[in-house]
């Protein structure tokens, strides 16, 4: 049902945006909590370890206590509104193009639609496009979910007019080069590994096996989330990194905080200070996040399609 397939029933753009829609929404929901732990850990400067005083958090199961007697369970849904606006945008917008880019290619080109580099391309394509989009609700949602307490911004038109005022209307797009970056390959990889997967597991279960389909794009999905997220995962650190840069005052409470003049001086300041294990921060709980997320994502997709066709 993801992308475009000449010798089945295909669902329109709209339909595509409709479900892309609704998968966003009912995914963001459940990994919320996931996103909050993850975007703690890329933004401490100081090692993820027991043994340094100065760390706040050491791992997923002391930062979820630790947030939690602190902040309150609503603190695991801090920025969920701006973070509902992106899921719902994102889905939209992605889905949308990926499923007009793969009927373009059919169309116009030699290539099968249903080819894995073809999903490679269109997906990375489909992304970059939802990104820039949905880049300024990202910022939101990242400046949320990293405030602690007391709360500097108290709603998120607070929010936007406070960033708007004080840093000038280029603050939402900070951290827009290292997504563009890494958002091709990661999405790209992410739908070309899906189609793999789906293709494999054909060949694998018997056509009397097929009645989990619903299982099966779970399963492919959360392994496709895993894969492309391991191989591009410093990009969505340097990103976070970037997004909360003017913020600074706000992150005093959970310890160092740091300034950077853009990537490249992001990337240089990590490696000096943090060393190569500095880039792979939160690289656990945002595995985990990309299993779920991801297999989600195409799990509520293809039911949703299902359900409109």
């Amino acid at each position: 049902m993801v992308g475009y397939d000449p010798e089945a029933k295909c669902v329109s753009t709209a339909e595509a945006a409709a479900a892309g829609s609704a998968s966003g929404l009912v995914t963001r929901v459940l990994v919320s909590p996931l996103d909050v732990v993850k975007i703690r850990f890329q933004l401490q400067i100081e090692q993820l370890s027991s043994r340094n005083p100065g760390a706040k958090y050491h791992g997923i199961l002391q930062a979820v206590q630790r947030i939690f007697q602190e902040e309150g369970f609503v603190a695991f849904w801090k920025g969920h509104v701006p973070a509902q606006f992106l899921s719902v945008g994102y889905g939209a917008v992605q889905f949308m193009a990926f499923e007009s880019l793969t009927k373009l290619v059919h169309n116009v080109t030699s290539y099968n639609a249903r080819d894995s580099f073809v999903h490679f391309v269109c997906g990375g394509l489909a992304a970059c496009t939802a990104t820039v989009a949905v880049q300024p609700v990202d910022t939101l949602r990242t400046r949320f979910a990293a405030q602690g307490e007391p709360k500097i911004y108290r709603n998120l038109r607070h929010a936007v007019m406070t960033m708007y005022q004080t840093e000038g209307p280029r603050t939402f797009y900070r951290g827009l080069t290292p997504t563009i970056i890494a958002i091709f390959p990661y999405a790209g990889l992410q739908f070309s590994f899906y189609n793999i997967l789906q293709q494999f597991s054909e060949w694998v279960i018997p056509a009397e096996g097929k009645k989990g389909g619903n299982v099966k794009n779970l399963v492919c999905g959360s392994c496709a989330g895993i894969i492309s997220k391991t191989l591009t995962y410093p990009f969505d650190l340097f990103k976070k990194r970037l997004q909360v840069g003017g913020f600074e005052h706000a992150r005093r409470a959970f310890g160092q905080v740091r300034m950077y003049r853009g990537l490249l001086d992001c990337i240089r300041q990590i490696m000096r200070e943090e060393g190569p294990g500095g880039f792979f921060k939160g690289l656990s709980p945002s595995l985990l996040k990309a299993a779920v997320s991801t297999g989600f994502v195409f799990f509520w997709y293809e039911l949703f399609c299902s359900l409109l066709c």
